[in-house]
């Protein structure tokens, strides 16, 4: 059991029933009353964020999460199978675990799966950079390079992104992951 006192950034608890992420806290200590502990939290199922309050008398079950380094082989039909790189053993994982993240992930892609104590996916963690080919983008125009924006453009896994007008179509280009943004060529 943990108490007010224990709470940190990241840490993964049992609240409500379902398992919660710590996205942010603030102890407060008002100067009349007992002191208590605004939180923001992120449902790990979900991605829903709540905002609560915790007393000094609240108690809660810590929950330890495990994340292993994985290897997405390939999609199969509303699955991705990834491949443990210790025992080359093979596991399914449903697209609506992986999210939005879907788009981001490229075959033979080394990537981290975050699972429960008793074996539940609930996250994958991608790198923080990916490499991706231009699908397709809208052509330049000439006169377009003075505004400081961008044009659209279509990676090979269907991701839509904002590039500089100088990246055409057929070209590489890294991807922040936590951002979905464009950083540079390739």
């Amino acid at each position: 059991m943990a108490s007010m006192a224990d709470i940190r950034n990241g840490m993964v608890i049992n609240f409500k029933n379902d398992l919660w992420e710590v996205v942010e806290f603030l102890h407060v200590k008002p100067g009349k009353g007992p002191a208590f502990m605004r939180s923001k939290l992120k449902n790990l199922r979900s991605g829903k964020v709540v905002e609560n309050t915790f007393r000094e008398s609240d108690s809660f079950d810590e929950v330890r999460i495990e994340r292993n380094k994985k290897e997405y082989l390939y999609r199969d039909g509303d699955f991705f199978v990834l491949m443990d790189l210790d025992t080359y053993e093979q596991m399914h994982v449903e697209k609506a675990t992986i999210g939005e993240a879907e788009k981001l992930m490229m075959e033979n892609m080394e990537v981290t799966v975050a699972t429960t104590p008793e074996g539940e996916i609930i996250g994958i963690e991608l790198p923080t950079t990916v490499e991706m080919k231009i699908a397709e983008c809208e052509p330049n125009v000439k006169g377009n390079t003075a505004s400081g924006s961008g044009k659209v453009a279509f990676t090979e896994t269907g991701l839509r992104l904002t590039v500089p007008f100088f990246v055409e179509a057929g070209e590489k280009i890294k991807i922040d992951t936590r951002t979905g943004e464009y950083i540079e060529r390739a």
